[in-house]
């Protein structure tokens, strides 16, 4: 009986932890880290960015100026795996983004919620020496 119980738990917890994973998300924050490859802050700007992730797509605006809105096309989920959704967990995403002269940047995506704090670090294969992090200060489902 115990152990149909724990079964039964785990389940609902991977159920819940993997809802928010094909769910269009909402993401805010209010400051942004440029980081070098080693991970090392190099300058931090304190702007309100939103973030529209959709099961295909991802639209960053970032300071709110939506003439520099960057938006992109997801490639794959490469991991979602949230015990305690939009709180503790992370998420790994592959996208490509496109600018109006037609080049792209291929980057990896990552949201993650750790000891209460949640973030989101883009990474851009194209520029292997700097990376951008925000802390998030919304992340839920997009209404």
């Amino acid at each position: 009986m115990k152990k149909a119980l724990l079964l039964l738990s785990l389940s609902a917890l991977s159920v819940a932890g993997y809802s928010q994973c094909n769910q269009k998300l909402a993401l805010e924050s209010s400051k942004t880290e440029y980081l070098d490859a080693a991970g090392t802050v190099q300058r931090t700007v304190d702007e309100n960015s939103t973030l529209s992730i959709g099961t295909k797509d991802i639209t960053i605006i970032p300071g709110g100026q939506t003439d520099h809105q960057m938006n992109g096309t997801i490639e794959s989920v490469v991991s979602c795996a949230w015990s305690t959704p939009y709180k503790t967990g992370k998420t790994v995403l592959k996208a490509v983004f496109g600018d109006v002269s037609g080049d792209q940047k291929h980057a990896t995506l990552t949201i993650e919620g750790k000891d209460g704090a949640l973030t989101f670090l883009m990474e851009i294969d194209e520029f292997k020496d700097k990376k951008i992090r925000v802390s998030l200060s919304k992340f839920e489902e997009a209404k």
